[in-house]
């Protein structure tokens, strides 16, 4: 039987982050991973492109795009490689509102500027546009496969172990604190344990050892698999940027592919376009034809580079709460994580400080962690 100090239940961008702040803080620590590796191909954090940006309708948000943007710049330096790329970013539609955007990130000293759609499109004519436009020239490409690694190389070097193809069926309470079950029957005995499952979160709760109450207290998560297309450039010469667009017949999100799709190409896709699944395990990995079509027409409409016949696709996994917002919690001696809702992956270095911090926090009488106002953002239940 192996024990630890703390086991961490999944290996994408939340646990992998999670897992390294523990370990860097001197905990001894697990990674569990059901898949053959970190960043797993059925998970949420695989590939090599995701979004980094600013804009938010929110300020706290934006803020806590900052604090996490000197995280990466840490994680770039220890890690000694280049983790995003800066492309700028744009932000367009009705339903976008470039303008408070850019108040929003001007009250916290972020550099924009606000377009016209006719300067916008003579900057970039590969996008035709329908409203106003925010630049925001900060924005970029992660590569979310290697900060996974990254990440639990770092863990693994502060003295991690990390478990593999170790799916867990159950975790009980024990006396050393929890008894977490393989379904091949191996254990792990760890006095607290942090849960960030991604789309499996849903029904791994239920075979968690957790009160009724709190469960009943946590949002309830919806998980989707959404399609993603890549569409060639006309003009591989061409600097693209990556960008958000939201209307009243469509929410669509793209960024330049990353080097799982050849790096020639734009990745496009609609946000919450996929069908919803009980559990990530329910997943088929079949690219949903309405779908596609949709995003096909709106290539042809909004994206003149492009040729609107994608050469590649794939499918992945949203897990989100009805609010958009993320959640950090515990109970006793277990930590729910999950920062996701589609909009994670550039939160990923501070997702592990606020999922360590939750996780090693004193508790109330209710078993409820106690945390610092400062920690208590949108994203924590509390």
């Amino acid at each position: 039987m192996h024990t630890s100090r703390y086991a961490v239940i999944g290996a994408g961008l939340a646990g992998a982050s999670a897992a390294w702040q523990l370990a860097t803080a001197g905990h001894d620590v697990t990674i569990l991973e059901q898949q053959g590796s970190p960043a797993g191909s059925m998970g949420s954090s695989h590939g090599s492109a995701r979004i980094f940006r600013y804009p938010y309708p929110d300020q706290h948000y934006v803020a806590l795009v900052r604090r996490s943007a000197s995280l990466w710049a840490e994680l770039e330096t220890q890690l000694g490689q280049k983790l995003i790329t800066p492309t700028g970013g744009v932000d367009f539609g009705e339903r976008r509102n470039p303008e408070l955007l850019a108040r929003i990130l001007e009250k916290e000293g972020i550099e924009n500027e606000v377009l016209s759609c006719s300067q916008a499109e003579e900057r970039w004519p590969q996008l035709a546009f329908d409203s106003s436009v925010l630049w925001q020239p900060q924005a970029g490409v992660i590569d979310a496969e290697r900060t996974v690694e990254g990440m639990v190389q770092l863990a693994v070097a502060a003295g991690a172990e990390v478990k593999l193809s170790w799916k867990v069926q159950a975790v009980t309470r024990s006396t050393q604190g929890y008894r977490i079950r393989s379904g091949s029957g191996e254990t792990v005995e760890a006095e607290r344990v942090v849960v960030a499952a991604g789309g499996w979160l849903p029904e791994l709760l239920a075979a968690v050892d957790l009160p009724e109450a709190f469960l009943k207290s946590l949002p309830q998560f919806q998980v989707r698999q959404e399609q993603a297309y890549h569409f060639p450039y006309r003009d591989p010469t061409v600097s693209w940027p990556v960008l958000v667009h939201k209307t009243d017949a469509i929410q669509t999100y793209g960024l330049p592919g990353g080097r799982d799709a050849d790096f020639r190409g734009h990745k496009l896709a609609e946000y919450n376009g996929g069908k919803v699944l009980p559990s990530a395990a329910q997943q088929d990995g079949v690219v949903d034809e309405a779908n596609r079509r949709r995003v096909i027409a709106y290539a042809a409409r909004h994206l003149p580079g492009v040729v609107p016949e994608p050469y590649a696709e794939t499918t992945c996994l949203f897990t989100s709460t009805p609010t958009d917002d993320f959640v950090f919690d515990r109970c006793e001696g277990i930590t729910v994580v999950s920062p996701c809702s589609g909009h994670g992956a550039k939160f990923a270095p501070l997702i592990g400080v606020l999922a360590a911090a939750a996780a090693s926090a004193a508790s109330d009488d209710a078993g409820r962690a106690v945390l610092p106002e400062r920690f208590l953002t949108p994203w924590s239940t509390h």
